[in-house]
């Protein structure tokens, strides 16, 4: 199995590109700046917006871990998967992508999103606002062998990795401490395992710690 990594410069995009390689897996970072380039794994510099199918057709997975923060910028969630899935339509590559909780829902009727809910941080709602488009788009795409993976609603960068998670389809998951909660070194772990058993082929799928 060949994965790539795009965006792999970024917190998330490194710790995929750290768990893939310890577990021994063929596994290319891709970067757009060339002085922030991934340690230990061959890298290819370009810009996701910039990538052609030549570039990913050997990758039997392509982890999408694009970022994109600030309120003239968080559109690009919806322009970068929108190219991504260009690409891969009625390609048998398989595209994971790095989602966002805020599309979640919090109730079992599957009526309140995460976003919706009033607690739901003023300054987030944009980018959340942003991903969930992006995903509700992606969703009726049945020509792309996509996974979407999002994260609980704390998603800890400097988390300890413990191997162990849960995983649920569209509802936010709680810890057995009652908190939504998971670090990016553990999401890297399920994303991983995902990359390799593609158990959830056009499904969204969330992770959160047990």
């Amino acid at each position: 199995m060949k994965i790539a990594v795009l965006a792999a410069s970024g917190k998330q995009g490194r710790k995929l590109v750290e768990e893939a390689h310890n577990r021994g897996l063929d596994v290319t970072a891709f970067v757009r700046n060339e002085k922030k380039q991934v340690e230990n794994v061959p890298n290819i510099v370009k810009d996701i917006f910039d990538l052609t199918y030549d570039d990913i057709k050997d990758f039997d997975v392509i982890i999408d871990a694009f970022g994109a923060w600030g309120d003239e910028n968080v559109i690009q969630h919806q322009t970068s998967l929108k190219h991504l899935v260009y690409l891969l339509k009625g390609k048998p590559n398989r595209l994971l992508i790095v989602g966002g909780a805020g599309s979640l829902y919090v109730d079992s009727n599957r009526r309140v999103r995460l976003i919706d809910t009033p607690d739901f941080p003023e300054s987030g709602k944009s980018l959340a606002a942003s991903m969930a488009k992006a995903f509700n788009r992606l969703s009726t795409h049945k020509d792309v062998n996509w996974t979407y993976v999002s994260p609980s609603m704390i998603f800890d960068a400097d988390g300890k990795r413990t191997g162990e998670y849960q995983l649920g389809s569209d509802e936010l998951l709680k810890n057995a401490d009652g908190k939504s909660y998971i670090s990016y070194a553990d999401y890297a772990v399920a994303m991983i395992d995902e990359a390799e058993n593609g158990n959830h082929i056009k499904e969204r799928i969330t992770v959160g710690s047990k």
